[in-house]
């Protein structure tokens, strides 16, 4: 699985190299990722390593949907988002 998700990124920075430094905030886990590799699913988009956790947990049946994962990731969310504003308050303290 882990070889078909690195390939999915690989096809997209072959498609348009620029995707390799275009970044999104994960729906999944809150951090900011490259959009090479990344994947719809409904109208969340997850990142490519929250992806090989979905497929990997969608083969494994230990998640039946998207926001399954989602929701099990809300402290890793919260860990990136207070991470962000950490990063935030040294930048006006400079």
């Amino acid at each position: 699985m882990q070889l078909v998700v690195e390939q999915m990124r690989l096809d997209d920075i072959e498609e348009n190299p620029d995707c390799e430094f275009e970044f999104f905030q994960c729906d999944a886990c809150g951090d900011t990722k490259p959009l090479a590799g990344s994947m719809l699913y409904g109208h969340h988009r997850l990142c490519n390593d929250c992806v090989l956790l979905a497929e990997v947990g969608f083969e494994l049946g230990q998640i039946k949907d998207i926001h399954e994962l989602i929701d099990a990731m809300e402290d890793k969310r919260l860990e990136a988002d207070c991470e962000f504003l950490r990063q935030e308050e040294k930048k006006l303290q400079n």
